[in-house]
């Protein structure tokens, strides 16, 4: 019996958001629960129950997200700011996977992600390359060689420099803010001992409370550095000037004489 691969949607389409909620979301839930919808089957049952399926299953869900976006990105060529911020944490939460701890320790390794990322965009602005030029330069990756240059040079007018650096510092400071409201709400629901049935359900119940919510903080932080960079790209080269819209900019670069 064969069967056939899910359909390639778009980026940024609903179908792609839908897939990703189903591998991110729904089904590391559903290997957790301890009753799959009403069914009285549990995947910890069925391999092998105890401790030991409780674990297992609890390794898999943690798993399935991560091979999911090193999929999305390394098959599927998404190369985008937020795909590429989740494909670099992916290893990192993989590795985490395996870090059995429970309570407190539990509710700050659930956002070791976004207390990574944080991190790294504060240390990146002391460098010439914040971690949101860094993003935004990996996003062109995928435009023409003409596009890229125009994309490159108005990265590095000072005026963008700094809308980039500051664009990084908000970006951190969402991140972070977003890590201790997770770590907040695992710490109130995760209170069973790891290995046990009621701790992956616990697990589960936190996703489905934090896993949306967490998307949009990020989300907001993205949209709002952004707008930090978009602004000042206005500001240095005038209305029409957009990183979205690379023939445009390169267009005011010209006109600009920058290129």
């Amino acid at each position: 019996m064969t069967t056939s691969a899910p359909p390639r949607p778009s980026r940024n389409s609903p179908a792609k958001t839908l897939w990703d909620l189903v591998f991110t979301l729904l089904i590391p839930i559903a290997i957790l629960s301890p009753n799959i919808l009403g069914s009285g089957v549990s995947v910890a049952a069925l391999l092998g129950g105890g401790q030991s399926g409780n674990v297992r299953s609890y390794l898999i869900a943690a798993l399935i997200p991560v091979v999911y976006v090193l999929w999305d990105i390394l098959v599927r060529r998404n190369v985008s700011p937020v795909a590429l911020l989740g494909g670099a944490t992916a290893l990192f939460a993989g590795a985490l996977a395996f870090w059995y701890v429970d309570g407190f320790l539990y509710a700050i390794k659930d956002s070791a992600r976004s207390y990574l990322t944080a991190l790294f965009a504060f240390l990146s602005v002391l460098t010439a390359y914040p971690l949101f030029r860094i993003f935004l330069d990996a996003a062109s990756l995928t435009e023409s060689p003409q596009h890229r240059a125009a994309t490159q040079v108005a990265m590095k007018a000072p005026q963008v420099a700094r809308a980039l650096a500051q664009a990084t510092l908000l970006f951190g400071v969402v991140d972070l803010i977003g890590g201790v409201v997770n770590s907040v709400v695992n710490y109130r629901i995760v209170v069973a001992k790891f290995g046990t049935e009621a701790f992956n359900a616990q697990v589960a119940q936190a996703n489905a409370v934090m896993r949306v919510p967490g998307i949009a903080i990020s989300l907001i932080g993205a949209a709002l550095a952004f707008w930090l960079v978009q602004r000042a790209m206005t500001a240095r080269y005038g209305q029409g000037a957009s990183l979205l819209e690379p023939e445009k900019l390169e267009a005011r670069l010209r006109e600009a004489g920058e290129l």
